[in-house]
């Protein structure tokens, strides 16, 4: 990192029903894989989903106004905000979305709902769950840094359209999309 320049700082947002395993180990996998950029400031919350953003008929909540509700809404302490929820998310046109952000901008969101291995009929397997809630948070929070969608399937930013996706890439940028990411932080 470049001397002068502070990291950019991360609030973790709880909505609704998440464990501290999960902020510890999103907390710890954003350091890691940002390599200084950003930084975990705090966490806080819980705070409660908007009613609103529930659609009955899919039985899901429409990430698009969460994100809507927290730009208007929420006042953050830091320079990004990462909502981390229970509850399944969609965005119109797609069947579910593991997580969603501005891009560039300031709010994420990520779901743990279809992140657990349980969720597709399997056992119970921590580390591969925990593994898939660093993935996302990363993913998400990259795209709030301005990097889009990358094409190396292994890249943390690699659109994940399965759960098959999110195991097939790591949870560190490519060199290509990490180089993207210093001269859009301004290194």
């Amino acid at each position: 990192m470049r001397p002068g320049i502070r990291p950019l700082e991360v609030e973790l947002l709880v909505m609704g029903d998440v464990g501290r395993e999960v902020l510890e180990a999103v907390g710890g996998g954003i350091e890691e894989a940002f390599g200084g950029l950003l930084a975990l400031s705090r966490t806080t919350g819980p705070l409660a989903i908007p009613e609103g953003s529930y659609d009955a008929l899919r039985g899901q909540f429409n990430s698009s106004s969460v994100l809507d509700f927290l730009r208007t809404s929420y006042i953050p302490e830091a320079d990004r905000v990462l909502a981390i929820t229970h509850v399944d998310l969609f965005v119109p046109g797609l069947n579910f979305v593991f997580g969603q952000a501005e891009c560039p901008g300031r709010f994420a969101i990520i779901s743990v709902c279809r992140l657990r291995p349980e969720f597709y009929g399997a056992p119970p397997d921590e580390d591969l769950f925990l593994s898939r809630c660093v993935k996302e948070a990363v993913h998400e929070l990259g795209h709030t840094m301005g990097l889009r969608h990358c094409g190396n399937r292994r890249c943390v930013m690699a659109f994940s359209n399965s759960i098959w996706d999110t195991d097939r890439k790591e949870a560190s940028f490519c060199r290509r999309c990490f180089s993207k990411l210093l001269r859009l932080a301004g290194y």
